[in-house]
């Protein structure tokens, strides 16, 4: 990820717009407004508030819990199953290629294919996964895609997901 892009006769730097944005978000939090963090940053207050809605989830509706590789998937189902999550797809990585192996081509495309369709139902999609992963799911679902990275791709072992993470970001989600 990062790099460098030529817009134009302009050169830019990606991974310094990414730390410009993590420290946006940091100030605020700390509970600068927007017209200080604009006043540190060097931008404009109103470019301040449009990446707060750019970056804003809507609250409440449907949520769907989707990840793999992880180490704990009963402990995170216990915490989907207790928030009323509507859908759960949790994975460690035994059972990950334990389904993709139980399948042809054609059933696991077909199997892909209904996943897809049955995610777009839903408002939100908790994606928990690998950067890779995370980028399709929001190419496929869009904006209702909630990515949690726990590793670079390929990730070829389970990783720990916080429980009490989950339960915070489902809260908030559903507005409780």
């Amino acid at each position: 990820m990062g790099g460098f892009f030529r817009v134009g006769d302009k050169l830019l730097n990606r991974d310094k717009l990414d730390r410009i944005v993590d420290r946006i978000f940091q100030l605020r939090v700390s509970g600068l407004s927007q017209q200080e963090v604009a006043a540190r940053v060097g931008c404009d207050r109103s470019f301040v508030s449009r990446l707060e809605s750019l970056a804003e989830v809507r609250k409440g509706g449907s949520v769907a819990v989707i990840g793999f590789p992880l180490a704990n998937t009963s402990e995170l189902q216990a915490v989907c199953q207790e928030l009323g999550v509507e859908y759960t797809l949790l994975m460690n990585d035994a059972e990950r290629w334990e389904m993709i192996e139980s399948h042809d081509g054609k059933s696991l495309l077909n199997w892909l294919m209904g996943l897809m369709l049955e995610m777009s139902e839903y408002d939100h999609v908790i994606m928990i996964g690998s950067d890779m992963r995370i980028r399709l799911a929001e190419g496929i679902v869009g904006d209702k895609a909630l990515g949690v990275v726990i590793g670079a791709s390929p990730i070829e072992e389970d990783v720990y997901y916080s429980p009490e993470k989950l339960r915070e970001l489902i809260t908030s989600i559903k507005g409780e």
